[in-house]
């Protein structure tokens, strides 16, 4: 056992944001061009029901929202800024991840004409699959990762994009993976498309790397 296994097996690292596998970029967002209140983690798990559920509200409308010229995608790019920052909170992460905004994220992932936005929408999935501790039943996982396994695909050439995509994809398949070693039983949607290993193996075979 000694021979085969050594301690940094044993050890999970981060995918996402690992400094081991890429340098993470700063996060900043403007203050000035924020349209919602740039709540902290801390003030958003202390809101009641009814303010959280006008707070996501009032995010979903603006990511919804078509970019319709260079101003309007700043502001978006402004505002997953944001989300970023308050998606490594453990019960934030937790708690955006089963809420409304999930399946948003998931739909700009699929219909964002900016590749910047998607870039950054992906990396506030990552996040979020990253901090969160506790998965809701019915948070569409399966949806997510057969979205960024089709723009790998398609973009499979770009190693830029590629490495964008990967390690988002690859915190949402750990996540899956402990939360049903915790569970105890697979939920359907989180069911992991055959596509997705698939896409990996054939990543790996080209020399990208993904680590744990």
């Amino acid at each position: 056992k000694e021979l085969i296994y050594t301690e940094s097996d044993l050890i999970i690292t981060p995918i996402i944001d690992n400094p081991k596998i890429m340098k993470p970029m700063p996060v900043r967002f403007d203050l000035k061009t924020l349209h919602v209140p740039a709540h902290s983690a801390e003030k958003l798990l202390s809101m009641k029901d009814m303010d959280w559920n006008d707070f996501l509200q009032q995010i979903c409308s603006l990511l919804d929202s078509v970019e319709k010229n260079t101003g309007a995608a700043r502001s978006k790019l402004n505002l997953l800024y944001y989300l970023c920052t308050v998606a490594v909170h453990k019960e934030v992460a937790s708690k955006l991840m089963s809420s409304q905004l999930f399946p948003v994220l998931i739909q700009q992932l699929r219909a964002a004409v900016n590749w910047d936005i998607r870039a950054k929408v992906t990396r506030v999935i990552g996040l979020l699959a990253l901090h969160t501790s506790d998965l809701g039943e019915n948070v569409p996982v399966s949806e997510a990762i057969t979205i960024l396994t089709e723009l790998i695909r398609e973009n499979f050439r770009n190693s830029k994009l590629k490495q964008c995509l990967l390690p988002t994809l690859g915190e949402l398949l750990y996540l899956i993976a402990s939360q049903e070693e915790k569970k105890e039983h697979r939920r359907e949607c989180w069911v992991v498309p055959l596509a997705a290993y698939t896409v990996l193996m054939r990543c790996l075979r080209e020399g990208v790397k993904l680590f744990h």
